[in-house]
């Protein structure tokens, strides 16, 4: 797979700032999401990454990662990178069954870096990282060993739209007028991020495979009803950064996107069960 031009720009300066903050210490860097899966969107896309350490970084580390994080988005602020710190040591416990608790990694997401338990440890994850993880650093390096299983995709995706989506959808029918308030740009994003996400999980509990936000919905317009059509492109619209709206008002897209998620997380439901 190959990388954007604009994104191994900031991929090498990257490079060179973890061996000038942290030096000695970078194993390898591993690409996963979007770009990985090939879909890649100029001013959109985020540059996910897998920094594996030759060591585990504490919070003694957090003044070294600031600086190189202060760094990249004062000469690059667009693409922004999402990354986690891993050992090796780690990364062979983080997928073990049963999970190995109370693991914390230094990680930077949405500007901001932290320590903790890291949120995107998960099936979709590792199945990128193992079907579809470019290897940025060319050295000779342990090679990842972990499994995820369809089963396991499939499992995570339907318990993550029964629990997150749901309960998410729920709120934004409840605050639907006061969400009305919000600027039309702003209600836009939330209606391309919430049905080209259900639409990715649709997918995966249907081909047991992942594809882009993108394709998503060039599959629900090919897989679902004509009645959900004029959503879903409307979505890929917004995606695409294509301004024309085939829906007259705010209102009438929200209140689709509430309808369209609660009938598509019905629709896996019957589909898993």
């Amino acid at each position: 797979m190959k990388i954007p031009i604009e994104v191994k720009a900031v991929l090498d300066e990257y490079i060179k700032l973890v061996d000038k903050y942290i030096p000695s210490t970078l194993e390898e860097i591993y690409v996963h999401g979007s770009i990985a899966l090939g879909a890649y969107e100029h001013n959109s896309s985020d540059i996910d990454l897998l920094t594996i350490m030759n060591r585990r970084l504490t919070e003694d580390d957090t003044k070294a990662l600031n600086s190189i994080h202060t760094i990249l988005v004062q000469k690059y602020e667009k693409p922004e990178l999402d990354c986690v710190y891993i050992s090796w040591e780690q990364l062979s416990k983080v997928n073990s069954k049963p999970k190995v608790r109370d693991e914390k990694y230094q990680f930077y997401n949405d500007g901001e870096l932290q320590f903790g338990d890291y949120f995107n440890f998960n099936p979709v994850t590792w199945w990128t990282l193992k079907n579809h993880g470019i290897k940025v650093i060319s050295r000779e390096t342990e090679v990842m060993k972990f499994e995820v299983s369809a089963e396991d995709l499939v499992s995570y995706v339907h318990n993550n739209m029964n629990s997150y989506w749901l309960n998410f959808i729920k709120r934004v029918e409840v605050n639907k007028e006061a969400l009305l308030d919000f600027p039309s740009k702003e209600i836009d994003l939330q209606v391309e991020w919430i049905v080209l996400g259900l639409l990715r999980q649709f997918y995966t509990i249907k081909e047991l495979k992942i594809i882009s936000k993108l394709e998503a919905g060039n599959y629900g317009l090919s897989s679902l009803s004509k009645q959900w059509h004029p959503l879903i492109q409307e979505a890929v619209n917004i995606r695409k950064g294509i301004n024309d709206r085939i829906m007259s008002s705010d209102i009438e897209r929200l209140e689709n996107t509430i309808r369209f998620s609660q009938y598509l997380i019905e629709h896996c439901n019957r589909l898993v069960e």
